[in-house]
Order: structure tokens, then C-alpha cells, then sequence
């Protein structure tokens, strides 16, 4: 028998509405569906807790995977997310814009048509210089709209090692507070 918990921190509120999971805090709600036999979940006044309910290697793998998704809903909810892309370009410059929804990329390698990628609900792009930052409170729709951005301006035909143009992932989505309590830790 294998069980997973997930520490609820103070300020986080979980219940369970028939397969759907909710997650609130400070920053937000998120849903989930988690519908699946081989894990129960039990939910305590501090802690949620996935039981795999036997030794099986499928339900221990489900087990773990439902125990990491709710600890990313809850880092979600308290801090957010946050994934970096820097601009990369040295033939043409390029202009980025966000504009209903979506982020404009323009002259890039000075096409005229620009180029378009999606952003996700609940997600949210700013332009800072040469660097776009996706900040959200759900792991996934902030990883899934900068992958989005990078393969957007992706160069095709061309040699990649002379068009390096293009805008690349440079931090994966995490949890915004770490950043500022290493930033802390790291001026004293």
C-alpha cells in the first residue's frame, strides 16, 4: 500500500465535488477532474492524501501523478507561475505586441505578415525589452502558451546556425515566489 500526501498551507482551501478536485487561494481557484479507480483520495483539515490502495506499479504511478498535480494546483493558487522567453534576433528587428488575446510577431525575419500565437485563458504576457514573461496560476496553460510563443516564431528554411532569430524558452514555468526568496536569501 502506497499513499502520497499533499500539505495544505494556511490560506488554501481544498474540497472534492464529485471527481473534480477545487483548489482556492489567495491568487485564484482551480479545477480539476481527477476520475480514476486505483486512487482514493481523502482530504483532512491540513492534508490530502492519494492512497494507491495496492502495491500495483500502474496505481503507485497514478498515485504519484495525482499527488504532484494537486501540490501544482496549491503552489499555483499561493504564488503563480512564471516562464521566460527571450527575443532573439539580429537580421530584422522584431516588434511583439499583445493584442485581444493573442501576441503579435512582427517583421520577424522580415516577413510582412506577422506572425500569431494564442494565449491561453487565465494567462497572462507582458513585454519587458527583449524578454516575454507568461505569468498564471496554472502550471500547465503558462508552459502550454510559451511553448506556444517559441514554436510561433520558429525558423523554417533557413540555416538555423546562421537565422538564430527566434524567441526561445529560457525558464520553464515556475513558482513565482522562489525567485524572490533566493533573490533575499542571496542579499543578506
Amino acid at each position: 500500500m502506497l499513499a502520497k500526501e499533499v500539505i495544505i498551507p494556511e490560506g488554501v482551501e481544498i474540497k472534492q465535488e464529485g471527481n473534480e478536485i477545487v483548489v482556492k487561494g489567495p491568487k485564484g481557484e482551480l479545477r480539476r477532474s481527477f476520475s480514476h479507480d486505483q486512487a482514493k483520495i481523502v482530504i483532512r483539515e491540513d492534508k490530502i492524501v492519494f492512497d494507491s490502495g495496492d502495491g500495483r506499479r500502474r496505481s503507485k504511478a497514478i498515485t504519484g501523478t495525482f499527488a504532484a498535480l494537486v501540490n501544482n494546483m496549491v503552489k499555483g493558487v499561493t504564488s503563480g507561475y512564471e516562464a521566460r522567453l527571450k527575443v532573439v534576433y539580429s537580421h530584422f528587428p522584431v516588434r511583439l505586441n499583445v493584442e485581444n488575446g493573442k501576441l503579435v510577431i512582427q517583421n520577424f525575419l522580415g516577413e510582412k505578415k506577422p506572425r500569431v500565437a494564442a494565449i491561453l485563458p487565465e494567462t497572462e504576457v507582458r513585454i519587458e525589452k527583449d524578454m516575454v514573461i507568461v505569468t498564471g496560476i496554472d502550471k500547465e496553460k503558462v508552459g502550454t502558451t510559451a511553448a506556444r510563443i517559441e514554436n510561433t516564431a520558429k525558423v523554417k528554411g533557413f540555416d538555423r546556425r546562421v537565422f538564430s532569430d527566434g524567441v526561445y524558452i529560457t525558464q520553464k514555468p515556475q513558482a513565482a515566489a522562489e525567485d524572490q526568496v533566493q533573490s533575499e536569501e542571496g542579499g543578506e
